[in-house]
């Protein structure tokens, strides 16, 4: 697991407190619908294929491979300045959804799209953590 860090705390809505709940077990969590079978992110009340809103929470490999990503060099405020420069990236998760989140224990020159990655988990209070990707290994 990942150190606790002074970043911004999400507040969780109903809707979103299982994936919060996953996080802090070290568990990514998706929605996956008992219909058309597709995962999807961020939380939402309906499949995003089929419109059905008969789904289940369902845990996630942790894996896939950055999509897209930007290095941030300038802080947006006194919480971010400890993490510049750092990799802000969607991840394209095994299982289909995309997600955005941050590369960390990797150089931020070395990011790569497509790079192969897995979530940790980084606690930013009691009851939050956040997931993060790092590097692995092809």
């Amino acid at each position: 697991m990942a150190q606790a860090s002074s970043r911004p705390v999400p507040v969780p809505s109903p809707r979103t407190q299982p994936f919060w709940d996953g996080c802090a077990r070290d568990e990514l969590l998706l929605q996956r619908c008992k219909s058309c079978h597709i995962y999807w992110h961020p939380p939402s009340p309906l499949c995003p294929n089929c419109l059905s809103n008969d789904y289940e929470w369902t845990p996630a490999s942790g894996r896939g491979t950055v999509y897209t990503f930007s290095v941030v060099h300038h802080a947006f405020g006194h919480a971010w300045e400890p993490l510049v420069p750092y990799v802000l990236a969607v991840i394209e998760l095994a299982e289909g959804p995309r997600m955005l989140s941050n590369v960390v224990d990797v150089p931020p020159d070395a990011v790569r799209i497509g790079m192969d990655v897995a979530v940790i988990f980084q606690p930013v209070s009691e009851t939050i953590s956040l997931p993060l990707f790092r590097p692995v290994a092809s």
